[in-house]
This record gives structure tokens, sequence and C-alpha cells, in this order.
């Protein structure tokens, strides 16, 4: 299970759908660049297939602008509005 929470307030959300999204070298389209946080990529961690009403589906954050800590399981990451951590 990957679990992506914002350090205030604990806000995210965790399943096995993890991906940083970034952009295509002209910048005209979306590409997936890895299921880790990296420095220039939305982050976005949650489940693949569609959740009930009540819950969303799944936790994007802006920009990734630094990485802070990084292990083989954990990331620390800082976007422009808050602090994250990374776990899988």
């Amino acid at each position: 299970m990957l679990t992506l929470k914002r350090l205030s307030g604990g806000a995210g959300d965790s399943g096995v759908h993890s991906i940083a999204i970034g952009l295509n070298e002209k910048g005209d389209d979306i590409i997936v660049k890895g299921n880790r946080p990296i420095v220039g990529c939305l982050m976005q961690v949650g489940s693949v297939t569609a959740r009930t009403y009540s819950y969303q589906d799944y936790w994007t954050t802006s920009l990734v602008l630094e990485i802070i800590e990084e292990t083989e399981n954990y990331v620390k990451f800082r976007t422009a509005n808050s602090m994250y951590e990374w776990t899988s």
C-alpha cells in the first residue's frame, strides 16, 4: 500500500496507484515520469478504480519543488503549498 500524507493536517490518500505526472519536452502533453516523487512533477496517490461517492479517488499535490529526505520506501518533499510524506 502506498501513502501520501500532508504533514500539516494529515490530509492525503493511500492505495496502489502512485504516479509522478510531468509534461513532455514540448510542454503540451502530460506524461507519467515514475511512481515516486520527482522534482518538477505533480504527485498522485490513490485508487486505480472509482470509489464510492462519499470518498475521493486520489490525492494530487502541486508541483514538487524539493526532495528533503529519501530512502528506499520513504520520501519527504516540499511543494509550493505544503510538506508531504510518501511511503511504500
